[in-house]
């Protein structure tokens, strides 16, 4: 039948081709905002609001799987409208020149990740737009593309909301995914300063490759990324050589050092190097600055971040307790209690983001299904040692 969209009449009266204004709110994430909140901080994967003219087409009434045409419809009529393709769930549509924005209804945050992929080469060309639709049917789903572990993330309210999302993209738009384990965003830094030299050497004969290139890495604080400072001397690295030494060492952060998750917070120093009139290369040189990093690496501990939320979780009085122990289980830091109206209590803490992956579904079984939650990136911080190993163990046995 192609796009149909649902429409409530609240006001005026409704008829088919004639043009109308769409206009659009800006729903808020798992990360984002309450509504009402100053537009300037809202988060970066809320969906911005839009507005666009747009004709109506055909009008239908619903009975069943029928539909019967209308001729117009009034207040409080249910209509199903054809092609109106800039629409969205909880958009208003107005009279063109009087346009109105009625007051969203509030949603649920979805809290709970799905990560999935393309069953088959087939489901993977038609993976994007299937998503997309079944994103604009449902408001309370958000599709996120992570940067960092390049997954596909479908967030929902529930493990019923999961089953139902997957059920429908297999169904009604013929996408095939296969559910992965969730990744969270992981950096590493180095734990202290060091040095690496970077020999790229090799004679096959003809044209070879020859680039050396000596650095020194010491640690920034948090959010620095990754400096590169040039103090080579005497012209030992050629200027346009220099610049793929730096190629090279970024190359080589944004891959990893130990579990292959990106390098932060260092400075890369280049401090010598030797070049050969013939044989060196950008290329060679990117490679002795990808193994001058690696070699800087081998000398001190590699630290492992891990994501740190803060979260409020708002349950009855009878649960605080509960969920306060839950938390301090989950390495969690509470941070403090507020009152949030008769007999509830706002928990706020700090938590690796690791060990909340599931909580959505975790806290309705502590609070027998009375508490909500909310949570906002806050830092990265270095994963206790024994945890940090056991990664470093399983990037090892799965390489």
């Amino acid at each position: 039948m192609g796009r149909i969209s649902l429409v409530r009449v609240f006001s005026g009266t409704l008829r088919p081709d004639e043009t109308v204004h769409v206009c659009g709110h800006g729903l808020t994430d798992a990360h984002g905002t309450e509504p009402g909140a100053d537009p300037d901080a809202r988060d970066p994967h809320e969906r911005d609001p839009h507005e666009a003219d747009d004709r109506i087409g055909g009008l239908t009434s619903p009975f069943g799987k029928q539909q019967r045409p209308v001729a117009h419809c009034v207040a409080g009529d249910l209509a199903c409208v054809a092609r109106l393709g800039h629409a969205e769930t909880g958009d208003t549509v107005s009279a063109k020149d009087d346009p109105l924005l009625m007051e969203p209804w509030t949603l649920p945050e979805p809290l709970l990740p799905l990560a999935v992929r393309a069953h088959g080469k087939a489901d993977e060309d038609r993976l994007s737009q299937g998503l997309a639709r079944l994103v604009a049917e449902d408001p309370a789903l958000r599709l996120e593309q992570n940067p960092d572990t390049r997954q596909m993330v479908l967030w929902c309210l529930g493990e019923a909301h999961q089953d139902v999302a997957l059920e429908r993209l297999r169904e009604r738009h013929g996408v095939r995914v296969d559910a992965v384990p969730y990744e969270v965003a992981l950096r590493e830094t180095f734990g202290g300063a060091s040095s690496g030299r970077g020999r790229h050497v090799k004679q096959s004969g003809g044209h070879g490759q020859y680039a050396i290139c000596e650095i020194d890495v010491e640690p920034l604080p948090p959010g620095s990324g990754v400096e590169f400072v040039d103090k080579v001397v005497g012209g030992a690295v050629p200027r346009p050589f220099v610049a793929s030494v730096e190629k090279g060492v970024r190359a080589q952060a944004a891959r990893g050092i130990a579990t292959g998750h990106p390098l932060v917070d260092v400075r890369v120093t280049l401090r010598d190097g030797k070049a050969h009139s013939v044989d060196s290369s950008d290329a060679a040189f990117q490679t002795a600055g990808a193994l001058a990093l690696r070699e800087a690496a081998a000398d001190v501990p590699v630290h492992l971040l891990e994501p740190v939320d803060e979260i409020g979780v708002l349950v009855p009085d009878e649960y605080v307790g509960p969920v306060m122990s839950d938390l301090s289980g989950r390495r969690g830091r509470v941070v403090g209690t507020d009152r949030a109206g008769p007999g509830r209590t706002l928990v706020r803490a700090e938590v690796p983001e690791t060990e909340i992956v599931r909580y959505a579904v975790d806290l309705r079984s502590v609070s027998h299904g009375t508490g909500r939650f909310d949570r906002t990136y806050a830092r990265h911080e270095p994963m206790p040692p024994h945890l940090a190993e056991k990664l470093r163990q399983r990037a090892g046995s799965s390489s």
